[in-house]
């Protein structure tokens, strides 16, 4: 009896010593962002927000798969929603129009009660979060006629802000583009608006002309991309938790992470080459095949037509990364008998970081030409997702235009495992 007592003891201690904090990731995509803080060990998420159906087909497949949820608890946990419904996603009881539109893909609990349902007593540690960015993206209001100021996409960082004041967490953290610091929807700035929204309900973060400091690169943080984000970090002012302590804490950290590149990444995987002669399998037009036996999952070269595969061969031959501007787009223009004021190709450099992967990829992967000149062709979704920093056995659920989109809106899991090191440290100090 003393002997089990012990062991019971030990037991108990042991529970205590391993009990993590906990987190709600809300237009959380693919689970990039999860990814990071479930990897840091530290963290276990509560509930996780998004509104595109493969990305929480893929979220909740990896709950399933890496960690150990049971498919009804996947179910519950991702939230398919739109978060500008945000009093009907706290608090349940959906109208008609919400039970039509998400009712056959969400648990019944959800609908019910809501996320204060699912969370109950639950003391919620942090919210963590990045509302879509194409509103604050430089590039995407350089295309729309009205700079996107009246894009919604601008006010969503609203609904952000009344979930972090309905569950009170000790700290926030929201991501987004470098675009936003300069973002100005309805004449005035959109990092003031943030600034303003969280002041009123109690929450701290850097003053808006602060911002710039906290810009990270993601290479700095083991990703090997060079991605600059801004990581807008917010500490409940009644906590008495030190919002500088915090970010010093990550600039800190990223000093000892040694920078990875593109080689360090994606070298190690099989090789294609272009058919001398394309064909069409299954419907499906080929132009590449492996140079080995056997295949490896979501490695699968997408199709380029012979225009495209000497196109790149003359990229890499005659260097053109590193040729001017006026050149490259002259390259693309002589070829095409374009006139266009953008150059449209680019190749990765194995002993650099990869440029910013994209949702663009969907589209196409002119921007993102294999360096090896011998494959002349665009990278593959298992290339882009090892150059997000996603793991080798990270499963995405759908065509493979949405996955390449989902790659290219997460945040990269390395990226975010290094911001959740940083502050369950000092959260834990507390």
């Amino acid at each position: 009896m003393l002997i089990s007592n012990k062991l019971h003891t030990v037991k108990d201690r042991i529970q205590v010593k391993i009990k993590k904090l906990t987190f709600i990731d809300l237009f959380a995509g693919c689970g990039g962002l999860s990814e990071g803080f479930l990897q840091s060990e530290n963290f276990e998420a509560l509930a996780h927000v998004e509104w595109e159906m493969p990305m929480i087909s893929t979220l909740r497949n990896r709950l399933v798969e890496r960690w150990c949820h049971s498919e009804e608890d996947a179910l519950k946990r991702v939230i398919h929603f739109d978060i500008q419904k945000t009093s009907e996603l706290i608090n349940g009881k959906w109208d008609n129009e919400t039970l039509n539109s998400y009712s056959s893909t969400n648990h019944k609990l959800i609908q019910e009660k809501g996320l204060r349902g699912l969370i109950g007593n639950q003391k919620v540690n942090l919210i963590i979060g990045g509302p879509p960015c194409q509103a604050y993206s430089i590039a995407g209001r350089a295309q729309d006629k009205n700079s996107m100021k009246d894009d919604y996409r601008n006010y969503l960082f609203e609904s952000f802000v009344k979930v972090v004041a309905e569950f009170e967490p000790e700290v926030f953290v929201f991501e987004n583009v470098p675009g936003l610091l300069s973002a100005m929807p309805g004449s005035k700035p959109v990092t003031e608006r943030i600034y303003e929204a969280f002041n009123e309900i109690g929450y701290e973060i850097r003053k808006p002309d602060l911002l710039k400091k906290s810009v990270y690169t993601a290479s700095e943080l083991g990703v090997p991309q060079k991605r600059n984000r801004v990581i807008i970090i917010g500490v409940k002012k009644s906590t008495k938790i030190s919002l500088e302590e915090l970010y010093g804490e990550l600039d800190r950290l990223k000093k000892n992470i040694k920078t990875k590149n593109v080689h360090d990444a994606i070298g190690h995987l099989p090789k294609f080459r272009p058919l001398k002669k394309q064909k069409k399998v299954n419907g499906k037009n080929i132009s590449h095949e492996l140079v080995e036996v056997g295949s490896l999952k979501f490695h699968d070269a997408r199709f380029h037509n012979e225009r495209d595969v000497v196109i790149f061969k003359n990229w890499l031959k005659n260097k053109m990364n590193d040729s001017s501007s006026q050149n490259k787009i002259a390259f693309y223009n002589d070829l095409m008998k374009k006139n266009s004021n953008h150059a449209k190709y680019r190749n990765l450099e194995w002993d650099k970081p990869s440029p910013t992967i994209v949702a663009h990829l969907y589209k196409d992967g002119l921007m993102f030409i294999h360096p090896d000149i011998n494959q002349a062709r665009s990278i593959t979704v298992k290339e882009a997702a090892l150059l997000q920093s996603f793991p080798d056995d990270f499963e995405f659920i759908g065509s493979q235009g949405f996955a390449f989109k989902m790659i290219g809106n997460a945040v990269p899991p390395e990226m975010a495992k290094n911001i959740a090191s940083a502050i369950s440290q000092k959260l834990k100090a507390k």
